[in-house]
């Protein structure tokens, strides 16, 4: 098998079935020495249920990454970058290499979008669910803007992930500012009494305490840490704010 096949091979787990499995195995039939090992995988055959690993979500990166990069129909050169520094620093200089040539075919492919997250909903937790939608709002706004087309597609893969409104709603707003973020961070209303704040921040902080993607990588971490800080940085604007203790 070629490194691309080990490097893919180390990422199939339950990926290897469902949509994701036909992306891959499109890939596979351009990179492998041995691609039948993927190709004899269908659509509708039955895989059994995995624990999520580092591989898995990668594969689910760049995927969605694909998908996040098309919706404005022009595939910017700050995206790609920003993807490959991603994973430069998560998999290092020559896998990166790799990925970023089956990168190049995935987005070529097009992507069943509402198949493919119901895959990645069915067989990972949703605390790396929404670890997707940071990295791909990151992807989004690599060019310093995140348009209205961006917004869009960025909610329908939210939605199709299962992803809770407010949650999203969150996340949105540590990328796009406006007078009301802090409050949105926390997913409350302004008019919400301090004890409700203190109560929200506490529910935000346990959902994403970095500890959740520990098994990932120390990039997944990093990002993990940078989205806790904002919910932290939410919470002391708001008790400034309103002076609280």
């Amino acid at each position: 098998m070629s490194n691309y096949g080990k490097l893919i091979g180390a990422g199939l787990g339950w990926a290897l079935g469902g949509p994701i499995g036909a992306i891959i195995g499109f890939v596979a039939g351009t990179f492998l020495d041995n691609s039948k090992v993927i190709t004899t995988y269908s659509y509708d055959q039955e895989m059994p249920h995995q624990t999520t690993g580092r591989g898995d979500f990668a594969i689910s990166l760049l995927v969605l990454s694909a998908a996040v990069m098309k919706a404005d129909g022009v595939v910017l050169k700050s995206e790609l970058e920003f993807a490959k520094k991603f994973f430069i620093r998560q998999f290092g200089v020559e896998k990166t290499k790799e990925l970023m040539h089956i990168f190049k075919e995935i987005l070529q492919k097009n992507i069943p979008l509402s198949e493919v997250c119901i895959q990645i909903r069915n067989n990972m937790q949703y605390s790396l669910r929404l670890q997707l939608i940071h990295y791909l709002f990151g992807i989004a706004g690599a060019d310093g803007k995140i348009i209205q087309n961006e917004v869009k597609i960025l909610n329908e893969i939210s939605n199709f992930l299962g992803i809770g409104t407010h949650d999203f709603q969150s996340i949105c707003a540590m990328f796009i500012s406006n007078t009301e973020s802090h409050y949105k961070i926390l997913e409350i209303e302004k008019t919400v009494s301090d004890e409700e704040v203190k109560k929200a921040y506490r529910r935000m902080a346990i959902i994403h305490h970095p500890d959740k993607v520990s098994h990932l990588g120390e990039e997944f971490q990093k990002a993990a840490k940078e989205k806790f800080q904002k919910v932290q940085d939410a919470y002391d604007k708001i008790k400034k704010e309103r002076g609280m203790n």
